[in-house]
């Protein structure tokens, strides 16, 4: 799930024209505290060269399949 989301996440950020690189803010939504470890070197190789600030919180998500979602704010090119 989250290779995923970071695929869906780079194609929505080069449809407005950025990339992860510009990502300046990053929040982790996790159904587990534990998943954290997993999706860490995950979401480090994807932010080896932004290294934005972060926020992980443990919650419940709408689809119980769902175990990471994650939302980020980037600035924009040009």
């Amino acid at each position: 799930q989250c290779e995923q989301i970071f695929a869906n996440i780079s194609a929505a950020l080069a449809q407005a024209g950025s990339s992860l690189d510009d990502v300046v803010r990053v929040h982790y939504y996790l159904t587990d505290a534990s998943y954290f470890e997993k999706i860490a070197p995950i979401c480090g190789k994807h932010f080896a060269r932004a290294l934005p600030a972060a926020t992980a919180l443990i919650c419940r998500l709408i689809d119980p399949k769902m175990k990471l979602e994650i939302e980020v704010t980037a600035r924009r090119q040009g």
